[in-house]
């Protein structure tokens, strides 16, 4: 059966529901992603010569945080946090992002697992 058969013999109503049924759940989801884009601050972050630049970012508090990080070294590092819970492996000459749940006003500790020496904060007022 072809389409314009069905829609002569379903009617119109049952091709508008079918349409709606379909876009509806896109549309909500398109909605949903925009309100998080929203609540969420970007910051940025570089690792070169084994250290952090900045070496202190700050970020509202009750928002999601998403850290941008960009690996100059000349191996690969790990950007982690235990205060924060996130760790990533950036490989040499590439970015990576991690996510932070909203946080309460505090000063937070990051750094690179392979290199400790490499330390860095994140301060929510």
């Amino acid at each position: 059966m072809t389409d314009s058969a069905f829609a002569r013999i379903a009617g119109p109503h049952l091709v508008r529901l079918l349409l709606a049924s379909t876009l509806w759940p896109a549309a909500a989801l398109l909605t949903v992603a925009g309100v998080r884009a929203a609540d969420t601050t970007t910051l940025s972050i570089t690792i070169k010569d084994h250290r952090f630049e900045p070496a202190e970012l700050h970020a509202p508090p009750g928002q999601t945080i998403a850290i941008r990080v960009k690996n100059l070294n000349t191996i690969v590092s790990e950007f982690e946090s235990g205060d924060l819970h996130f760790e990533k492996i950036v490989p040499v000459g590439s970015e990576g992002v991690v996510y932070v749940r909203p946080l309460e006003p505090g000063r937070y500790n990051f750094f690179d697992d392979f290199h400790h020496e490499t330390q860095g904060f994140l301060v929510v007022p």
